[in-house]
């Protein structure tokens, strides 16, 4: 959540938040509620302050002025309740909209879209593609079944099989026992969580239509475990000794993928569920942005010791999620398409989810 004071006062902020392209008029709207806001709730404590000193004179009256000063209170009493549940109200419409906003774009992020990221660097060849692509290779194998998948659950579903199941297993083992060894916490979170969750986390409301929701509404199957991470110090208030405290998320994850209809339909990539490690680091503000680079060093590691040519971007400010002030994308090369594709990537949050959590040090 963003700090109303600096958006008020700090135009290079506006400016930032402009860059992720928001709706038009959205931060002008969130102006205009603030200052109803806090205009009314100067009345409102107006109204308490004048409610105290006739309670006062109530007390204090004689018995020919008490019938009138009762019937002042009682008048004052009504219109101070009338007051108060207008201001619930302005309340209501503030925050609705304030949660709409996202976390300021850093100024070193790139301006634009989806294809206008910063490539940092390029780590390896590009090798020459395959005779068939991985969707047909790994068929073959038998390692993923995707007829059967999709009979049961729909398109974009699949199952591994034999040693694709070991080698996902052996993969985990092995990014958490290196996870571990450079002091992250393993946690195997709940991946149902409720919507409060989602939107302590910055998901909701923004990443709505990507999620899936159960029980009506009251439990939402997360897209990554950094939501249930989020809240492992929820309403906390952390000493700086107790900091960094990192962790690292073994879990299912579910994605709608809304918007990639014809995109990537074969295979086992944009698929709607897919077992994932997840990093997530609590750090003094002051070590925000070099925390972020440990976390990008520590991928870059885990690609490279496995051989695959990759390269790290940084992704453009109208790319971003809405809590990331910033997010480097590992991509790598994936020879049957030619190309290099998203297989990782890690966000700076800032403060954002932090005010929305109520996370302090």
């Amino acid at each position: 959540m963003i700090e109303l004071r600096r958006l008020r006062d700090d135009p290079t902020m506006r400016t930032a938040i402009e860059r992720k392209r928001v709706r038009a008029g959205l931060l002008d709207d969130v102006l205009a509620a603030d200052a109803a806001q806090r205009s009314h709730q100067s009345a409102v404590e107006a109204l308490r302050s004048r409610q105290k000193i006739i309670s006062k004179e109530v007390g204090k009256a004689s018995a020919g002025e008490r019938p009138a000063k009762l019937a002042e209170a009682g008048a004052l009493k009504a219109e101070l309740q009338a007051a108060e549940r207008e201001l619930g109200l302005l309340d209501v419409t503030l925050r609705s909209l304030v949660l709409q906003v996202p976390n300021p774009a850093d100024p070193s992020v790139p301006d634009g879209g989806e294809d206008d990221g910063e490539v940092l660097r390029v780590i390896g060849g590009t090798p020459s593609p395959p005779l068939i692509d991985h969707a047909a290779f790994a068929e073959a194998l038998g390692f993923v079944e995707t007829r059967h998948a999709a009979e049961t659950s729909g398109s974009r579903f699949a199952s591994l099989m034999r040693e694709a199941v070991l080698l996902e297993l052996a993969l985990v083992q092995w990014v958490i026992g290196r996870l571990v060894a450079d002091g992250f916490t393993p946690v195997v979170p709940p991946v149902l969580v409720r919507e409060e969750a989602m939107v302590e986390a910055g998901f909701f409301p923004t990443d709505r239509n990507q999620v899936y929701d159960v029980d009506e509404g009251d439990l939402f199957l997360v897209g990554t475990s950094e939501v249930p991470l989020s809240t492992l110090h929820r309403r906390e208030r952390l000493t700086e000794e107790a900091l960094p405290a990192r962790y690292a998320g073994i879990s299912t994850c579910f994605r709608r993928e809304a918007g990639t209809h014809g995109k990537d339909t074969t295979g086992i990539f944009r698929v709607h569920q897919f077992d994932k490690v997840e990093m997530f680091s609590y750090v003094v503000p002051e070590e925000s942005d070099a925390e972020h680079e440990r976390i990008l060093a520590i991928q870059e590691s885990i690609v490279a010791a496995l051989g695959l040519s990759y390269r790290v971007v940084n992704v453009a400010a109208g790319d971003l999620g809405a809590a990331a002030a910033k997010k480097y994308d590992l991509e790598v090369w994936l020879p049957s398409e030619g190309c290099h594709r998203e297989l990782t990537s890690c966000s700076n949050y800032r403060e954002f989810s932090a005010r929305r959590l109520g996370t302090r040090v």
